[in-house]
């Protein structure tokens, strides 16, 4: 198991998860690269091969957030002659990245997991929005990954734009890296490519049409990825339309992600306090420990937006990003806890029958 343990250290494995992997004899281990309905499409030294989830695991997890997603690392039995791994355990995550799911189900949606950096992809040109670079940022440090912010399209944009939205986001105390390119003319790819780092795991995320797709194709030097054409809105060619994780030449590896131009926030007070690091330092000046940074006398946060040390906007993004992860996770703890009853009451009625 050694052995194999080292030769998989190319698709990020590391010290942290072998100690977390309670292997025997005959199990092997592998990385998620892609989620196929009820079939996983596996890596490990040997190459590429699917699995499926075994019944009992099936069983004893039902919530979203405890099916493997790509980037996660699983434990499977690999029987000679069959053409499918059964896949037993999942090991414990490193990193996590998750939203609130779709429509009004109030539940975890994982995107990707054991991502050492997440890189944060807005165009110039059409996509730039402050607000929504925030809520990335929450997502992203809530989950434990580093963020990069990458803007993409300089070429359609005047240098004076580039440099105000640059501007934008160290006013709005955001201290991320940031970089810029484009896929077009190719300026600032190959200090994109420094930051790759080989055996590191590198999630994009963005809006689509932002050029995501085109960037990962270019770095690994053809198309590799599953492309399907946007509509002809002349912003970006392809849009990945599942996620999947490759291995670049260099040895990094990277995830491409299906747009997403609007996500909720459920339940990230981690996050939020790390990437409003400002606005929670001023906090902790406030008159009372409780304060909502509202409508309190003695309150830090409004009397710097009331000098101008604090923007209006920033501000108010804060506030909405905090009410709805609090809202989302109020509401996630109560769909639990009527889930608890339930199975209890199931129980009880089971119980009831085989008594009588």
């Amino acid at each position: 198991m050694e052995s194999q343990h080292n030769l998989l250290h190319a698709f990020g494995w590391d010290g942290w998860f072998e100690s977390r992997a309670a292997c025997g004899p005959d199990d092997a281990i592998a990385r998620v690269t892609a989620v196929d309905r009820d079939q996983l499409l596996l890596a490990d030294q040997a190459g590429a091969f699917r699995a499926k989830l075994a019944g009992r695991y099936l069983y004893r997890h039902t919530r979203p957030h405890e099916m493997p997603c790509v980037g996660d690392w699983v434990i499977l039995k690999k029987t000679a002659g069959d053409s499918l791994g059964v896949i037993h355990t999942l090991i414990e995550r490193r990193t996590a990245l998750r939203r609130k799911s779709a429509g009004s189900e109030v539940d975890d949606q994982m995107i990707a997991a054991n991502v050492d950096v997440v890189v944060i992809v807005q165009s110039c040109h059409f996509d730039f929005n402050l607000n929504r670079l925030e809520r990335y940022l929450v997502m992203v440090r809530d989950g434990g990954a580093q963020p990069i912010i990458l803007l993409t399209k300089t070429d359609l944009v005047e240098p004076g734009v580039l440099a105000e939205q640059q501007s934008g986001i160290r006013s709005a105390g955001i201290s991320a890296p940031v970089l810029a390119l484009s896929n077009v003319t190719q300026a600032g790819v190959d200090g994109f490519k420094r930051q790759l780092l080989p055996e590191k795991t590198y999630c994009f995320v963005g809006s689509s049409g932002v050029g995501k797709s085109t960037l990962i194709n270019i770095l690994a030097g053809s198309g590799r990825l599953e492309t399907a054409d946007v509509s002809a809105t002349g912003e970006g060619c392809h849009t990945t339309v599942r996620r999947e994780l490759i291995r670049l030449d260099g040895g990094a590896l990277v995830i491409d992600n299906p747009g997403m131009r609007e996500f909720g926030i459920l339940g990230a007070d981690e996050g939020v306090s790390g990437n409003f690091a400002e606005i929670e330092a001023l906090a902790s000046q406030c008159r009372y420990g409780d304060c909502s940074h509202t409508r309190e006398p003695g309150c830090a946060v409004i009397e710097a937006v009331s000098s101008g040390e604090l923007s209006r906007e920033q501000y108010d993004n804060y506030l909405k990003i905090r009410e709805e992860s609090t809202f989302y996770q109020l509401s996630y703890a109560e769909k639990r806890k009527k889930d608890r009853d339930f199975g209890r009451f199931l129980k009880s009625a089971k119980k009831d029958i085989f008594d009588d």
